[in-house]
């Protein structure tokens, strides 16, 4: 007889919702979480701050009013660190009580401390005295999440050279950083001091950023970065920084120095795994922390799962917590449908990136024909009255049976736009449905309906070219009048 039926390991959006699931089914439940740590990295370090943060240096800098009153516009002069930092503690103040009350609502046992195999069916919980007990479980879920990766040949202070996390813990706006990476995170940090006023240089060692998304999106996204003073060195590594007491100086390989107050590492995550004693589970990471698992996130470990960051792509807390509910349900047994193919990717830079569905390249490497339809924001009233006017979203139709191949979204709320082409999509829906609904006037849901009528029309105009009789042969002899 075990402690628990299950035990989850973690408290992010993963092990929350594969506690919970359990919990619904009428099992025995415990989660092992830190105790500065409930609700895991996403509520604390990862996502609510920095979206949160990017809210407050939105509304601070009056960056979205600019065109409006002025680039000089801003609802405070003089923004600090204190500014930005107090509605995001807030906020993770507030998360942090919802996770607790969710979990013991639904009688979840919340062990405080860090856990660690003793065998397959035992973990050992540490807290923070020092203090040590041991529970047993039928089952186990893995759900630690992620750190910022550390390269090891770079000195983090935590002061003038940090990752992501200790932007948490500026004790002010630095005038420039240097941002080295271009992945997700780093851009969205990077478009946010840009918007403070910081001078932000980004180095990437690829040809490009964001390769997986639109590319007429990501020069979008460039050109706005670049008007907000933003650098970009594409094709550079860094092969040094140096610290001093005026700042850092970072070396790149091609001989580039770059003279900074801060610089912060964007260099991917690693699995939080070290400390779980996996050998003595008969588990093993990769290099990067990760641990393997099946289509039912199942490890090699039959009773053992793992959810969230911590099993890789696509890291991303929405899909984690589906993960969790499956990985619930599939260890016990419970009835299960897969989640669907179709799954939106939000990036919260400013402004915002957001898709669904194909790209352009997608369609044309699996020769897919397909039409196009745009509409800016500029040419809908809504767009005029909040001030985008440089946010566009891009429908891709199928010229063969009028379906919606994909949606791509940038300016404001493009997160949440999006949603829309993915329900249309998820069910199967045509252009038509667009062109013949009534939207919302004024709203930003209205791009819909001006990008399907352009679409609508490059089909109807392609139809009607392909279906006209051919013109005569002028040189066929006119017909004889007897």
């Amino acid at each position: 007889m075990y402690d628990y039926e299950l035990v989850v390991i973690g408290s992010g959006p993963g092990g929350q919702k594969a506690a919970i699931a359990a919990a619904k089914l009428g099992k025995r439940v415990a989660v092992v979480e830190r105790g500065n740590m409930i609700g895991g990295v996403c509520v604390n370090t990862g996502t609510i701050p920095s979206k949160t943060l990017r809210e407050a240096v939105l509304y601070l800098s009056g960056f979205a009013l600019r065109d409006l009153y002025g680039a000089s516009y801003r609802v405070k002069s003089d923004i600090t660190i204190a500014d930005l930092m107090i509605r995001t503690q807030h906020v993770v103040g507030r998360e942090v009580q919802v996770v607790r009350s969710q979990l013991l609502r639904n009688h979840v046992d919340l062990l405080q401390g860090s856990a660690g195999f003793v065998d397959p069916h035992t973990l050992r919980v540490t807290g923070e005295g020092r203090d040590t007990s041991t529970v047993t479980a039928g089952k186990v879920v893995i759900a630690t999440g992620t750190r910022p990766a550390r390269p090891p040949h770079v000195e983090f202070d935590d002061e003038h050279v940090l990752d992501s996390d200790g932007v948490l813990h500026l004790n002010h706006v630095p005038n420039s950083l240097v941002v080295v990476g271009a992945g997700v995170i780093g851009i969205e940090y990077a478009s946010m001091f840009a918007a403070l006023g910081s001078r932000v240089t980004v180095v990437e060692q690829r040809a490009q950023m964001l390769d997986f998304c639109d590319p007429e999106v990501i020069e979008s996204l460039k050109f706005h970065l670049r008007d907000q003073a933003v650098t970009f060195r594409f094709g550079e590594e860094v092969s040094k920084v140096e610290v001093s007491d005026r700042g850092t100086v970072t070396s790149l390989v091609s001989g580039k120095r770059i003279p900074a107050e801060t610089v912060m590492y964007s260099a991917g995550r690693q699995g939080v795994t070290e400390d779980l004693h996996l050998e003595k589970a008969g588990l093993e990471a990769d290099s990067r922390g990760r641990i393997k698992v099946d289509g039912h996130y199942r490890t090699t470990v039959e009773h053992i799962y793992a959810v969230g960051d911590v099993i890789g792509f696509p890291a991303l807390a929405a899909n984690s917590m589906d993960q969790g509910r499956l990985a619930a349900h599939h260890a016990f047994g419970e009835p299960a449908r897969e989640l669907a193919g179709l799954q939106p990717i939000g990036i919260y830079t400013i402004p915002e990136v957001s898709y669904c569905g194909a790209t352009e390249a997608e369609l044309t490497r699996s020769s897919v024909p397909y039409e196009i339809g745009v509409a800016r924001y500029r040419e809908l009233a809504r767009g005029q009255i909040i001030g985008d006017t440089y946010g566009m979203l891009k429908l891709l139709v199928s010229t063969e049976d009028r379906t919606l191949l994909g949606v791509h979204v940038f300016g404001t709320n493009a997160t949440d736009l999006v949603h829309i082409g993915q329900a249309i999509m998820g069910c199967g829906g045509t252009v038509d449905y667009l062109v013949d609904t009534v939207l919302n006037y004024p709203t930003l849901s209205e791009a819909y309906k001006v990008a399907a009528l352009d679409v609508y029309n490059k089909i109807r105009a392609l139809e009607v070219f392909t279906s006209a009789p051919a013109p005569k042969d002028d040189l066929t002899p006119a017909p004889s009048a007897e």
